[in-house]
């Protein structure tokens, strides 16, 4: 039996390239794959066409915020398996509640702490069917 080379896919919604670079960096570093979204309509686009097994969503972008993007994308009966992670710098009392009753499964605050995301991630990606 061959060794598995990659813990799993992650898709990384987010507008910030400096956000998506540094994520990209630490994320691969740990074996895992990342595909990029910028947006809403791309991270449909991405979930279609590739065996995500979690979803790292940015709350505050432009076109479609991570609340509704979450929600759109738990409609959809093929997706509802795939945790979602909302990543926000939104850390007031109620953001976590609200990122959940979106749909999120879980929730990591900005900045995000390099060190312990690897770990943070696999509380996640271990529950995902398609690892």
């Amino acid at each position: 039996m061959l060794p598995e080379t990659k813990k799993g896919t992650i898709l990384y919604v987010e507008d910030n390239p400096d956000n998506r670079s540094l994520i990209r960096r630490v994320l691969e570093s740990e074996d895992y794959v990342v595909i990029e979204a910028v947006n809403a309509g791309q991270a449909l686009e991405n979930l279609e066409n590739g065996n995500i097994d979690l979803v790292l969503m940015d709350i505050n972008m432009p076109d479609m915020d991570g609340y509704t993007l979450t929600a759109k994308i738990k409609a959809v009966q093929k997706f509802t398996k795939i945790p979602i992670v909302a990543v926000t710098a939104n850390v007031m009392r109620g953001d976590r509640e609200k990122s959940l009753e979106a749909g999120c499964d879980g929730y990591i605050q900005k900045p995000i702490d390099i060190d312990t995301l690897s770990q943070q991630i696999e509380r996640y990606i271990t529950r995902s069917p398609n690892v």
